[in-house]
């Protein structure tokens, strides 16, 4: 599909703007679909970032391994062995000074805190609930596909995926786009049909298509019913 990345950037941007996607299109979309939260506080904001990092377990880990008691650790930093039991149990949000002050004590850099030597296994889990709809273009009246990101929350993704839905429309309207890589398309209801080389393929329940993306191709809905379809796109291998 055309570029979706930058699709959600702009639906993100109407969002922080409070302008809703539905508003922009005129498509019956529920604002639960389509405005992103924007309540969550600038501290909650650093807790979160920070917890991915699993400081307080680090810290832990270095203080056992030199087996130093947290009243000692506490005098060698200057910092109560309460506090530093508090940033061990991550209720408390070191400061990058008290992050200092600790590494120094166990003769490692900052960059211990921020890097993860352990072999983590990339594995995400996407709830239905959590993901949003948009269209095709925020700015047409009637876009010719809707999209949702199955995988929004895995970081340093391989492919991207969606799940899409083509409402019928007149093929002959539908502009061709082309992007770098590879794209898969597999329809689940309905019919789809693509123009790809100046043919025109009609793809039903159950039916699959893989295509160099780089080729200029357009798709739309082909049946009375919308059409759903998962779409899987790669980047090209460097």
């Amino acid at each position: 599909m055309n570029d979706f990345k930058s699709e959600i950037s702009a639906a993100v941007h109407l969002s922080k703007r409070g302008v809703s996607v539905a508003e922009m299109n005129g498509q019956n979309v529920s604002t639960a679909e389509t405005k992103l939260k924007t309540t969550e506080s600038s501290e909650e904001t650093i807790r979160r970032v920070l917890s991915t990092y699993d400081l307080g377990q680090k810290l832990r880990q270095l203080r056992l391994r030199k087996k130093i008691a947290l009243t000692d650790l506490g005098k060698h930093t200057g910092l109560s062995a309460s506090m530093l039991s508090q940033l061990e149990n991550g209720k408390l949000v070191p400061t990058l000074p008290t992050l200092a002050r600790i590494a120094m004590v166990f003769d490692v850099g900052l960059e211990h805190f921020f890097s993860d030597k352990r072999a983590k296994r990339t594995f995400t889990v996407v709830k239905a609930e959590e993901r949003l709809r948009f269209p095709e273009n925020a700015e047409s009246p009637v876009p010719g596909y809707f999209f949702e990101v199955l995988a929004f929350g895995a970081p340093q993704k391989n492919l991207s995926a969606y799940l899409a839905e083509f409402p019928k429309a007149d093929c002959d309207d539908r502009r061709e786009h082309s992007h770098d890589g590879t794209e898969f398309i597999h329809v689940l209801e309905g019919t789809l049909a693509i123009n790809y080389q100046a043919e025109q393929h009609l793809l039903r329940a159950g039916d699959s298509v893989y295509f160099d993306a780089s080729e200029p191709h357009a798709y739309c809905g082909h049946s009375d019913t919308t059409c759903k379809a998962i779409v899987i796109t790669v980047p090209p291998r460097l």
